[in-house]
Order: structure tokens, then C-alpha cells, then sequence
């Protein structure tokens, strides 16, 4: 209950104070490429329910159906303002719509997509026993995730094999941990990485 007014009570005040950023980084994507403003993609939530997550949209319209993951930040199928987007995770921001509706908390483990959630053990489906978050341990650990897959001789098998197995690792030690005096931690620690990037 306590978390759930946090993330109600800080995603409010979050689109208030953000709403202008809204506008403007929404002007901006339009002019600047062909397509709406907005990106949503089927993620696996608490419980295995599928819903819709937000983002400001980085990639040519269509960009997705060449796969799931982003190889780099110089991806080809990357805008031009979709650089600087996921540089400072500005095209996480619309999340605070699904933190306020509930599909998502501002900390816990990060959203997949079915596609590899269907991969996930026994183990690893514990994961879905929380709501996903805007932010993780994960999310800081691997902040250079696609430059990682951008020197990937196969970027696929790197994240099936390697770095979504480690991520939910750190998904599972999350669960243990999990408290509001960890959320803060780890909100303030994103914050930080932000900044330094």
C-alpha cells in the first residue's frame, strides 16, 4: 500500500511538473521524422498479464519489426532527436502514465517482451511475482546494454545467453530486498548514472 501511493503520489507530481517537456519533446519528434509522438509495445507484467508500455518513439515507424533489440546507440533504425532520447532516458518519461494507472511501479524488475519471457526458468519467473518498474539494479548494471550488443558478433544470443540471465538475477535480489528505502536508493542511483552519462 505504501508503495502504491509513492508511485501514485511522484507520478502525478512527475506529469505535472514534466507536461512541458511533454509538449515540447512531442512537437519535436513530428517534425523531425515521419510518425506519432508515442511508442507502445507489449510488455509481460505482474502476474504474466501483457499491457502497453509508453515511450516517446526513438525508431522509424515499422523499425521494430527487424527485432526487438537495439544494437547501440547509433542503431541505424535510430531519429536523430531518438539519440539523444535514449542517452538521457528521456524516452522513459511517458512511463509515469503507466505507474499511475498501475501497470508499472517507479522500481522494480524492467519489463520484458514475450518473446523472451517465454525463455525465463521456474526461477527466473518469480520475477513476475511484482509489478515491473520504470527503474532497477538491473537497469543501472547494464546502463551500456547496447553498446554491449552493438559489439556482439551476435547480439541475440549475447542477451539470451548472457545479460538477460545476469539481469534476472538482479530481478530476483530486488524481490528480497525489496522495500521503500531500496526503491529510493536505486532511484537515486539512476539518477545519478543519468547525470554522469
Amino acid at each position: 500500500m505504501v508503495k502504491r501511493l509513492f508511485d501514485i503520489s511522484f507520478s502525478i507530481l512527475g506529469i505535472v511538473i514534466l507536461s512541458p517537456f511533454f509538449v515540447a519533446i512531442s512537437i519535436i519528434i513530428s517534425l523531425t521524422s515521419a510518425g506519432g509522438a508515442f511508442y507502445r509495445q507489449i510488455r509481460v507484467g505482474r502476474n504474466g498479464k501483457e499491457f502497453k508500455l509508453l515511450k516517446f518513439r526513438t525508431m522509424r515507424v515499422g523499425a521494430d519489426k527487424s527485432g526487438s533489440l537495439t544494437v547501440g546507440m547509433r542503431d541505424n533504425r535510430i531519429t536523430g532527436i531518438g539519440y539523444y532520447l535514449r542517452k538521457y532516458k528521456m524516452d522513459e518519461l511517458p512511463q509515469l502514465f503507466n505507474v499511475l494507472i498501475g501497470d508499472m511501479s517507479f522500481v522494480g524488475p524492467r519489463p520484458e517482451v514475450p518473446e523472451y519471457v517465454a525463455l525465463y526458468d521456474s526461477e527466473q519467473k518469480q520475477v513476475l511475482t511484482v509489478k515491473p518498474g520504470i527503474t532497477d539494479f538491473a537497469s543501472i548494471v547494464y546502463s551500456e546494454e547496447n553498446e554491449l550488443l552493438a559489439n556482439a558478433e551476435n547480439p541475440r544470443e549475447l542477451y539470451i545467453n548472457r545479460i538477460m540471465p545476469a539481469k534476472l538475477k538482479l530481478n530476483l535480489r530486488y524481490i528480497k530486498e525489496m522495500s521503500l528505502s531500496t526503491d529510493v536508493k536505486v532511484i537515486l542511483k539512476t539518477i545519478g548514472k543519468i547525470f554522469r552519462h
